[in-house]
């Protein structure tokens, strides 16, 4: 019999889990989630209701072929739900565990070989027979044949011009999902980004601390769009430009030719930016490395705010919060981060190139996912890049993988039966993160494991392929 090891307790990790026990194959599966409850992950482990979802309910299954069980769990839960609604975060936390839940038991009463594990992976190396050896925290040891590295965001670090007293004084937040503690009411509270993190970031401290002045800070000082109030019709053309913008060879054309599009649509561009989700990452796999480079220095910032979009109810508490003189949003660049009670944000704005201080009792960095590996604390992928068996992307975007998940080693290689998804595919997909993208993806690397475990058995269980 072969093992299967998934290794990331979120949502990613859970759709792959959920995959493998729908096949029921002959096989072994190891789930290594960590200490949080399976399948809430960072993402979904908040109990701020104002922290909603940026997909519509209709569009958040969480496997491939089932794609409104969430909005059937939501309308149990809550009353008058529609699918065009953005729902809270939490509860789609509760239809993941509660999907993990009757997969589980249904596949334990089919005789299925099912392990879930409360530790986290720290080492994995391969094995003289080519398999892979998990190390877990607790001192276990698992021997697996194929593994799916489904890790999410990994731990944030700080930014470089954040100063060693600044990060030991307490008061400067790398985690802004968790604001608990000691902290005294601030008078000032800095958010250092403002895209979706920094905007749930904002939300909970203007609950938290009715009476603190709030400041959003990053270098264009760009909120995301809001999504429009009611689903929109699609773009009739959609496929046509779809088709063309594949067959186009630059960046400053596909944009051209999108804002053509936008323009022809009357402006309505958020149809045709949604439009272009089916091709976002062929679009990302036809760049070079020079333009998928340009791409982020020129072209990044825009695009985020414009895909990534809030839900209506989060952009008006924001705007809101605006209007009643305790939120300002700054376009500037923080140099460095000094101080501790209290905090010293030096920065320089960006429409006069002026240098400014601003006092703050709390620094809340909500910069977004970091996915570069080579600088990262995470123990596994740390040990993964020291044995070779996997390389950074060349643009700090996660780890070398084929297009299809799989991992690169240091040859340049394919790893046999190791998988990623979810951020770390970021330098190969772009688009990798939201819930349609991870489940297709948990659907086809559930694909691809099992049908290299018919491989393996025909093989006499030599070698895992």
């Amino acid at each position: 019999m072969t093992d299967i090891a998934i290794i990331g307790g979120g949502a990613a990790g859970a759709a792959v889990f959920g995959e493998l026990l729908q096949r029921q194959r002959a096989c072994t599966i190891h789930w290594i989630v960590g200490a949080s409850s399976p399948g809430r992950g960072v993402a979904y482990s908040t109990d701020d209701d104002r922290h909603l979802l940026n997909v519509r309910a209709d569009k958040m299954g969480l496997f491939l072929h089932q794609p409104y069980d969430f909005l059937e769990h939501a309308s149990g839960a809550l009353a008058g739900v529609s699918g065009s609604d953005f729902l809270p975060r939490r509860l789609f936390g509760d239809f993941v565990q509660a999907q993990v839940e009757a997969l589980l038991q249904a596949a334990r009463q089919q005789g299925q070989s099912v392990e879930v594990h409360s530790a986290n992976a720290i080492d994995m190396v391969l094995t003289s027979d080519h398999r892979y050896s998990i190390a877990l925290h607790d001192g276990r040891k698992l021997e697996v044949d194929g593994a799916v590295l489904a890790l999410g965001a990994l731990p944030p670090r700080a930014l470089r011009c954040v100063t060693q007293e600044a990060r030991q004084s307490g008061t400067y937040k790398l985690d802004p999902w968790n604001l608990a503690g000691d902290t005294r009411a601030p008078r000032r509270v800095v958010v250092i980004g403002t895209g979706l993190t920094a905007v749930d970031a904002l939300l909970t401290a203007s609950t938290r601390w009715p009476a603190a002045q709030l400041v959003a800070v990053s270098r264009h000082g760009l909120l995301p769009r809001m999504h429009a109030r009611e689903a929109l019709e699609a773009y009739p053309d959609q496929q046509a430009l779809n088709e063309d913008l594949l067959r186009t060879p630059s960046i400053p054309q596909i944009v051209r030719k999108v804002r053509q599009a936008i323009a022809k649509n009357a402006g309505e561009w958020r149809s045709i930016i949604d439009g272009l989700r089916p091709i976002n990452s062929l679009l990302w796999q036809g760049f070079s490395t020079r333009q998928r480079w340009q791409f982020l220095r020129h072209a990044r910032w825009i695009w985020e705010a414009t895909r990534h979009r809030l839900p209506p109810a989060s952009y008006d508490a924001i705007d809101q919060l605006r209007d009643e003189g305790r939120l300002e949003i700054v376009a500037a660049r923080v140099l460095d981060v000094d101080g501790s009670a209290p905090l010293r944000i030096n920065i320089r704005e960006r429409e006069w190139q002026l240098n400014t201080v601003l006092e703050s009792d709390l620094v809340i960095q909500a910069t977004g996912l970091d996915t570069a590996c080579a600088y990262t604390e995470h123990p596994l992928i740390s040990r993964l890049l020291e044995h070779g068996v996997a390389v950074p992307d060349p643009l700090e975007l996660g780890i070398s993988t084929e297009v299809d998940g799989q991992v690169r080693n240091r040859d340049g290689q394919v790893q046999p039966g190791l998988y990623a998804m979810g951020s770390l595919l970021r330098g190969s997909l772009w688009e990798c993160t939201a819930m349609p993208e991870i489940r297709k993806a948990a659907h086809t690397i559930a694909d691809r494991l099992t049908e290299n475990l018919l491989s393996f058995a025909r093989a006499g269980g030599t070698t895992f392929p």
